[in-house]
């Protein structure tokens, strides 16, 4: 075969794969980040699942204007090899047209994550969810199941964790910081902003704002992912923390949290346990540096807020901090910012850059530099 032809045949075995652009090789913060249609990725508020050599994200799919605030479509998924570029699967979990339904078109469906069950061979998949013309009063969990992990997945149903159950390091609901949480103790314990994380043992979490979003809840799911155990935990009761992301580095558990300013961004946190179920040790800031495109720093997390840490593939000890920048008036022109992980003196830390790719992980450990 001569040079030219098997030149095009190489470019044509390509675009199918990423048709109409060009294979990216660094992350951009903050950039528009297309897909392989061109289009900028529809995945907000999202997690990465990897299964079987390959990226998954989920994540909220937003329309414009204010109205895209709403769940209009349900939970998009793209897949990857390497991180940079992405392919659009189409949506894992659509809405409905049911008046009444839980997931009807218009709910509001947020921080869609993704786990697989090594036992039942079944994706599952968990979320925040508002039902319709409710605001957020709701405060309520969902479950959704699928055979394939882009789906389609098949709705199971919505509910308010712990209902008749106090926190294992809870007395009967008594204390301060407590009143939220006897006033829901028969009905279950709200739910909001959440994530999941499954440890070595095959054991998964829910984790969650719960109490009017002032304390998290840390919960044991049952064996098949599907439901929530009677174990679980109170972290940092009052503290007012949302938009949890967690990971496990060196039999230690680190978790990233905003505090509540709605959309506008605040200054992230940090936390530290030996136990998932805590206790969990307050770190402070993990931000460091600043976002040259907006000028934000530390105290405003760069312009974003926390959705999920991602584990790398293959890099012991590499994580990305995936982050949200929301755009309210205009839900579908929210941005990503991805930035690297460093474990410094026992704490984590997030160090802004305005690019960046995966070979920063083989550099010499960040130890070295200073945290802030």
């Amino acid at each position: 075969m001569n040079r030219p032809l098997a030149s095009f045949i190489a470019l044509l075995s390509f675009c199918t794969l990423m048709p109409c652009t060009q294979a990216e090789n660094v992350f951009r913060p903050g950039e528009i980040w297309p897909d392989n249609h061109g289009v900028h990725i529809n995945a907000h508020g999202g997690g990465v699942l990897h299964h079987d050599g390959v990226y998954y994200w989920f994540g909220e799919h937003k329309t414009e204007g204010r109205g895209g605030n709403q769940a209009n479509v349900g939970v998009h998924v793209y897949r990857s090899t390497d991180l940079y570029n992405w392919k659009d699967e189409g949506i894992a979990l659509k809405v409905v047209d049911e008046p009444g339904h839980d997931i009807e078109r218009g709910c509001v469906l947020e921080r869609p994550k993704v786990i697989y069950n090594e036992k039942t061979k079944k994706f599952v998949m968990w979320f925040h969810l508002e039902l319709k013309g409710q605001g957020y009063a709701a405060a309520r969990t969902a479950v959704a199941v699928a055979d394939h992990v882009t789906g389609p997945y098949t709705y199971l149903r919505s509910l308010r964790p712990h209902a008749g159950v106090w926190p294992t390091n809870a007395v009967e609901g008594r204390g301060p910081q407590n009143g939220y949480l006897r006033r829901d103790f028969a009905g279950g314990q709200m739910s909001r902003d959440m994530t999941l994380f499954v440890d070595d043992d095959g054991k998964a979490y829910h984790i969650t704002a719960s109490e009017e979003n002032r304390t998290l809840h840390i919960s044991l799911l049952t064996d098949d992912y599907l439901d929530f155990t009677d174990q679980y935990v109170r972290v940092f009761p009052g503290g007012a923390n949302e938009a949890p992301a967690i990971c496990k580095h060196n039999d230690k558990y680190y978790m990233i949290t905003s505090g509540l300013t709605g959309w506008a961004p605040n200054a992230a946190r940090s936390a530290v346990a030996d136990s998932v179920m805590g206790p969990w040790k307050p770190l402070g800031n993990p931000a460091v540096g600043v976002n040259p495109a907006n000028g934000l720093g530390p105290e405003k997390t760069f312009g974003a807020q926390s959705t999920f840490i991602l584990p790398v593939a293959g890099k012991d000890g590499a994580f990305i901090a995936m982050f949200d920048q929301w755009r309210p008036r205009n839900a579908i022109d929210g941005r990503y910012v991805w930035l690297p992980v460093e474990f410094v003196d026992g704490r984590i830390v997030v160090r802004y850059r305005e690019r960046w790719d995966l070979s920063v992980f083989d550099e010499p450990a960040a130890a070295t530099q200073p945290a802030d």
